[in-house]
C-alpha cells in the first residue's frame, strides 16, 4: 500500500490541477435576451418570447397538457391516450422534414386538431380546404431594439381587436390586444381552371359533411386582415392564429388574451400536446450532457477518463524482469471425499454412509410427494407409488425402514451396506431425481472406497 500512496497522491494532485486549469480558463457564455427578431416559442422558456405561462396554466387548471418531443410520426403511432390537439407555436428551430407535414394533416384529418400560431408558418400545414386557398403575409418585421417584455413597445399604436361573430374560439372573448407585428391571414378562393395540390391524397369526409362547409370562417379581424382562421380539414380541423405574441409570456395577460389562448388550444378537449421536437428539445438528445453543456464540467470527466486510460496502458506493460508464475494448489477437493470413505471403511461406520445417501435421498422424496419432513415412511411410500406407476409402495417403505434401522444402530455388513445404496440409487434413477454433481461425484468416490 505505501508503494502505491505516491501513485494515488500524483493523481489527487493532477486531478486538482486539471480542475483548477478548466475553472480559470472557464468563460461564461451569457444567454442570448429573447427578442422579437429570435424568439424563443418554447414552452420550457420562462422569458418574454416563450409559452411556459401558457403552458403552466394550463396544467393548473386541470387540463391534460403534455410536451412531444418526437417527431410527427409518432402521433400516427398513438392510442386513444395519444394528444387530440398539436400546438405548434413560432418560428421552428428545426424544420418540417419533408414528409413530416403530409403525414401531420394525414393525423388532423383522422379526426383531431393542429393549432399553428405564427406570422408566417409553413406553407405545407396550410392544405386547400376544397376550393379556398389559406396563406399568410408578414407585414412589419421586428426590430432589435424592441424589447418583447414591454407591451407598450409591442402594442404600440396598435387597437384592441373584436370578435366578428360568437363562436367557441371567442367565447368569453371581448376584447384582444395584438402587437404590431402581428401577420395577416388571407383567405382567396381559387379559379374554376386552377388545378388542385398535386399528389394530394383526399382526407376523409365527417359523417356531418352535409351540415359542415369546407370554408375557412374568420373569428378575428383587425385593420390589417385576419388575425384567427379556422377550417375542416378530413374530419378535424386547423387552427390558425397569425400572432404569437398573444399566447407569449409577455403578451398573453393583456386585455382577453389569455381567454383567447385557452378557447384555442383547449377547446376541443382530450390531451394537449405542444410541439418541443421542432424547438430543439427532441427526446432523443442527452438530457445530461445538455446539461453540463458549456461548463468545464464536460472537459474534467473527459481529462479524467484520459488520464484513467493513461494508467491503464503503463499498467498493463512490463517494465521489470519477468517473474515466476504463483505455484497453485492443483489437489482435487474430492480427495477429502476419498478420506472420509477410507475412515468410515477402517472404522466400519457403514451406517454412516448409508445415513449421508439416505437422508439426501428423503428429502427429495419428501418434496417429491408433497408432503411435510415430519410424515410417516409409509404415507410417503404410498404417495410416491401414487405419483409413478414404476414404484412399489410395499417395496420402498422396506428399504426406508431398513436404512432407518441401520443408521439407528442395526448391525449390517459391508455386502448388506452397498445392497442398499444400489437400492436407494435405483430409486433415484425410476423417479428422474437427480443429485448435485458434486454430490454425485462424492457417492460414487464414498462407495468405491466401500468396495475396496
Amino acid at each position: 500500500m505505501r508503494k502505491r500512496l505516491g501513485i494515488f497522491i500524483t493523481v489527487g494532485i493532477v486531478a486538482v490541477l486539471l480542475i483548477a486549469l478548466n475553472t480559470a480558463s472557464y468563460v461564461n457564455v451569457e444567454k442570448e435576451p429573447d427578442t422579437e427578431l429570435n424568439p424563443d416559442r418554447s414552452t420550457y422558456n420562462a422569458g418574454a418570447t416563450g409559452t411556459r405561462a401558457l403552458y403552466e396554466l394550463l396544467d393548473a387548471t386541470g387540463r391534460k397538457v403534455t410536451r412531444w418531443r418526437e417527431k410527427a410520426d409518432a402521433l400516427l403511432s398513438e392510442t386513444e391516450a395519444g394528444p387530440t390537439t398539436l400546438v405548434v407555436v413560432g418560428k421552428m428551430k428545426l424544420p418540417f422534414d419533408g414528409g413530416e407535414p403530409d403525414v401531420l394533416l394525414d393525423w388532423v384529418a383522422r379526426g383531431h386538431r393542429l393549432v399553428i400560431i405564427d406570422r408566417r408558418p409553413d406553407p405545407r400545414l396550410l392544405p386547400q380546404s376544397d376550393r379556398w386557398i389559406v396563406s399568410t403575409t408578414w407585414n412589419d418585421l421586428p426590430g432589435t431594439k424592441v424589447d418583447p417584455s414591454k407591451s407598450e413597445e409591442m402594442t404600440a399604436g396598435v387597437a384592441s381587436v373584436s370578435p366578428d361573430l360568437p363562436s367557441v374560439l371567442t367565447r368569453d372573448v371581448k376584447q384582444v390586444k395584438p402587437s404590431r407585428f402581428a401577420g395577416t391571414i388571407n383567405v382567396s378562393r381559387a379559379s374554376d381552371d386552377e388545378p388542385s395540390a398535386p399528389d394530394a391524397p383526399a382526407p376523409p369526409v365527417p359523417s356531418n359533411a352535409a351540415l359542415s362547409s369546407s370554408a375557412p370562417v374568420t373569428h378575428l379581424e383587425s385593420d390589417k386582415g385576419a388575425l384567427l382562421v379556422d377550417y375542416p380539414h378530413g374530419a378535424g380541423r386547423i387552427i390558425i392564429l397569425s400572432d404569437p405574441y398573444i399566447v407569449s409570456n409577455g403578451g398573453i395577460l393583456l386585455e382577453d388574451n389569455m381567454q383567447l389562448a385557452i378557447n384555442m388550444v383547449a377547446g376541443g378537449g382530450g390531451l394537449i400536446a405542444f410541439d418541443e421536437y421542432h424547438q430543439g428539445h427532441g427526446a432523443s438528445s442527452n438530457q445530461l450532457v445538455a446539461y453540463f453543456a458549456g461548463t468545464p464540467v464536460l472537459w474534467i470527466v473527459a481529462q479524467g477518463l484520459l488520464i484513467v486510460l493513461v494508467l491503464l496502458w503503463t499498467r498493463g506493460r512490463r517494465f521489470a524482469r519477468p517473474l515466476p508464475v504463483k505455484t497453485v494448489d492443483r489437489r482435487s477437493s474430492l480427495e477429502f471425499v476419498a478420506s472420509m470413505a477410507e475412515l468410515q471403511q477402517r472404522a466400519r461406520a457403514f451406517d454412516l454412509a448409508i445415513e449421508n445417501i439416505y437422508t439426501r435421498l428423503r428429502r427429495v422424496l419428501v418434496r417429491y410427494s408433497g408432503l411435510s419432513h415430519n410424515s410417516r415412511r409409509s404415507q410417503i411410500a404410498a404417495r410416491v407409488a401414487a405419483r409413478s406407476e414404476k414404484i412399489n409402495a410395499a417395496e420402498l417403505e422396506t428399504l426406508m425402514r431398513e436404512c432407518e434401522d441401520a443408521i439407528n444402530g442395526t448391525p449390517v455388513d459391508a455386502g448388506r451396506a452397498l445392497s442398499l445404496v444400489r437400492q436407494l440409487r435405483e430409486v433415484e434413477r425410476t423417479l428422474g431425481l437427480r443429485m448435485r454433481s458434486r454430490e454425485t461425484r462424492q457417492a460414487a468416490e464414498g462407495l468405491q472406497q466401500d468396495t475396496v
